[in-house]
This record gives C-alpha cells, sequence and structure tokens, in this order.
C-alpha cells in the first residue's frame, strides 16, 4: 500500500482541489471534501498505472505522523 501526501484547499467557491505535491500534474477538486478525496484517490491509481506502463519510476511512498498540540 502506497501514500502519498495530499494538499486540499477549498477556493472562495467552497470548490475542494487536490494536489499531490511528490506526483507533478497529479490534481483534482471536488464540490465537497470528500468527494475530492475521492477523485483525488483515483487520479493517484491512473497516475501510478501511467508511470508503469512507461516504464517510469514510481515515487516512494511516505512515512510520517501528525502530532496535534494543544495551543
Amino acid at each position: 500500500m502506497m501514500k502519498y501526501r495530499v494538499i486540499l484547499e477549498q477556493d472562495e467557491d467552497g470548490v475542494y482541489a487536490a494536489q499531490v505535491p511528490a506526483l507533478p500534474a497529479c490534481i483534482s477538486q471536488g464540490a465537497s471534501r470528500d468527494e475530492a478525496i475521492k477523485n483525488i484517490h483515483e487520479a493517484i491509481e491512473v497516475y501510478l498505472e501511467s508511470l508503469k506502463e512507461h516504464g517510469e519510476p514510481i515515487p516512494p511512498s511516505i512515512s510520517e505522523e501528525v502530532i496535534e498540540v494543544a495551543s
């Protein structure tokens, strides 16, 4: 199972844009956060399939933790 960082941003119209920094030009969007996540998940799968088909290297999976701290 591969893991990639996804950046989600909501624009002024309420649409969520999603991008994957490790996969150049792998972007998607959705009317809701859940829809954007679903769409970027599909985009990542297609992106990785294309890399495999063209014999390109697959960017490494990430391993990270998110730490929450009270402010």
